[in-house]
């Protein structure tokens, strides 16, 4: 069974039961890696938000079996997993310096020489995000494309810095507490998310914050509560990314003012309702034909090989048709406007 408790091992997909965790040495420490699939298909690497590794994280978006036959078919998974949050892990030692984010972002590097990867696809969730975005701006040439989940791009503002360092206060002086859980809760889900009695996902992730080491979960708190603002550094990003947040996230404005800046390259922005930041857990559903249209842009399909395999939603002959329009879908999509060069007027034949 899974971390969970949602899922048994007959609902993952089998290539979903094959995740082999490695620990990387890295100048900054060691880092867990686990890998999903065939090491000869190309690579999506993942990294999460704070407090939570790849099962908490994108488990709802990597469980279902349409995800499945898209993801885990074209793609081999390395989940990145923060220093410290993998299961069991140790409290990292006081005498050991505190990273930052720029820190993570070479570890990252690390990893992929470590297996010889060449460029990338990358998934990230809020914090996991900005590190992602941070390595493709600092490694373009590693990163083939970005699937971002209610991104950060800017520095933290003066309310999240007093928030941070209370919260940073109370896990020093009273560990994983449930006053900090409480307050990690309208990070991740909706306010729908955190009615009484609460849901199923509310309930699986507090038990995910039970198990992670309340200093280690501090220090990834005090590399982003350091973090710089990259919107210039934006304007250099070479890699197409699609953006998908939540209407109810509080990093709805850093998600609109990224999808701004990135312009034509950001080739879809995908706002989903009613839902948090985690999208991947709320409304995974959601994600998976913006999803396969924008990979579909780079040569990646989803099989319909077996009778008993999953259909694409963009066939027609497996669903109403009405139920592929945004409002149907619980989407609220945002157009975005590309530039079309005039006709050149013909020349004159003598």
């Amino acid at each position: 069974m899974a971390d969970s408790g949602r899922f048994v091992a007959a609902d993952l997909p089998p290539i979903h039961l094959g995740g082999k965790e490695h620990i990387i040495q890295t100048g900054c420490g060691s880092v867990s890696v686990t890998v999903y699939g065939d090491q000869q298909k190309p690579p999506l690497i993942t990294y999460p938000d704070l407090g939570l590794n790849h099962t908490s994280c994108f488990e709802g978006l990597f469980i279902s079996p349409e995800s499945a036959s898209l993801l885990l078919n074209n793609f081999c998974i390395y989940h990145i997993t923060p220093p410290g949050h993998e299961s069991g892990a140790a409290t990292i030692s006081k005498d050991e310096p505190v990273l930052s984010v720029v820190d993570l972002c070479d570890q990252i590097l690390v990893i992929l020489n470590h297996f010889r990867l060449g460029s990338v696809m990358c998934m990230g969730a809020m914090a996991g995000a900005y590190i992602l975005t941070l390595f493709s701006i600092k490694y373009s040439e590693r990163v083939s494309g970005l699937i971002l989940v209610s991104p950060i791009c800017r520095a933290a503002s003066w309310n999240e810095w007093f928030y941070n360092k209370f919260m940073s206060k109370l896990l020093q002086y009273c560990g994983m507490c449930d006053m900090f859980k409480e307050l990690l809760n309208p990070r991740y889900f909706s306010k729908a998310g955190c009615e009484v009695p609460e849901s199923e996902i509310v309930r699986a992730c507090r038990k995910f914050l039970n198990e992670r080491d309340s200093i280690n979960v501090r220090r990834y708190l005090q590399a982003l509560d350091r973090r710089h603002d990259m919107s210039k550094e934006l304007e250099t990003l070479e890699c197409k990314s699609i953006i998908f947040v939540g209407d109810k996230s509080p990093f709805l404005d850093d998600a609109l003012h990224m999808k701004t800046i990135l312009g034509k390259r950001c080739s879809a922005f995908v706002e989903v309702h009613p839902c948090g930041s985690m999208v991947t857990e709320e409304q995974p559903h959601a994600m998976l034909i913006p999803l396969e249209l924008f990979l579909k842009g780079f040569g990646f399909y989803r099989p319909c090989q077996f009778n008993d395999s999953p259909r694409s939603p963009l066939d027609s002959c497996c669903v109403d048709p009405s139920l592929l329009y945004p409002k149907q879908m619980g989407l609220k999509l945002r157009p975005i406007k590309t530039r079309v060069s005039p006709p050149q007027p013909r020349a004159k034949h003598s």
